[in-house]
């Protein structure tokens, strides 16, 4: 197991640990709350990795940083995403680069159709994910596609927020809570489809509450303590080890 990380100090990450996204000792806070303190990370291409920890870690704040949103404030660090230095864009370039964000609430567009969702968020022309690319991983989404998008039911919904984010060609997929508040044949489902994304090369970051789930279809794992990390390995490394997971999962 490989507890707190001996990370190279006083180096540039992405030189010292090349990877596909690369995020090294970034600090944030909100207000005047020290939430990330330090984080250093690599996920390699077409890699699924678990983002946990307990409530309050620092989980959603890492993703967040990594979108370059506005909030938390992040005062130090870097995030680099195939060779691209990420900590100098704003968020809207981030996503340009590839960086597409499935934040827990959704965010589905009131008063949108699902196809009129995915048509805004699609470049143009499409590269790679086209509306009938779209409706073949996401069915449902097909069968659907005239209906408003906030009727929809809580796992279409996410089902969208997804396809929205593949609309946009992106090369690495956040997920916050994906499996908040679902049916577990729903989980399956949406499982399902991920793993389906990560086939096409898709690299994806997973936040999630249900980390058993979440460790099961994960290659590897990095869970935060009080913002710091304290565990980054195999997932299966995690499942296996039941000290790791009472102390730092409670599961």
């Amino acid at each position: 197991m490989n507890v707190k990380p001996d990370f190279s100090k006083g180096k540039n990450y992405a030189e010292t640990a090349p990877a596909f996204l690369s995020v090294w000792d970034i600090h944030a806070y909100y207000g005047e709350s020290y939430i990330v303190q330090g984080v250093n990370f690599n996920v390699h291409e077409g890699e699924i990795l678990a983002l946990l920890g307990r409530n309050g870690a620092g989980k959603t704040s890492t993703l967040r940083a990594i979108a370059r949103l506005d909030d938390p404030q992040i005062t130090h660090g870097e995030v680099w995403l195939d060779h691209q230095p990420l900590h100098l864009k704003n968020s809207h370039q981030a996503a340009q680069l590839g960086i597409g964000l499935v934040p827990e609430d959704r965010r589905i567009i009131a008063g949108l159709t699902v196809e009129e969702n995915l048509k805004l968020a699609q470049i143009a022309p499409p590269i790679g994910w086209s509306l009938e690319r779209l409706y073949e991983l996401f069915p449902r989404l097909g069968e659907r596609r005239n209906q408003e998008g906030v009727t929809l039911s809580g796992g279409e919904q996410q089902m969208l927020s997804i396809a929205r984010a593949l609309a946009r060609d992106i090369k690495v997929l956040l997920l916050d809570e994906p499996y908040e508040g679902l049916a577990p044949v729903i989980v399956d489902e949406i499982e399902k489809t991920l793993r389906l994304i990560k086939e096409q090369g898709i690299t994806t970051v997973i936040v999630e509450q249900n980390a058993v789930r979440a460790l099961e279809l994960a290659d590897r794992s990095v869970i935060l303590d009080t913002g710091t990390v304290v565990f980054d390995g195999a997932a299966g490394e995690v499942l296996e080890n039941k000290e790791l997971r009472e102390e730092y999962l409670a599961i």
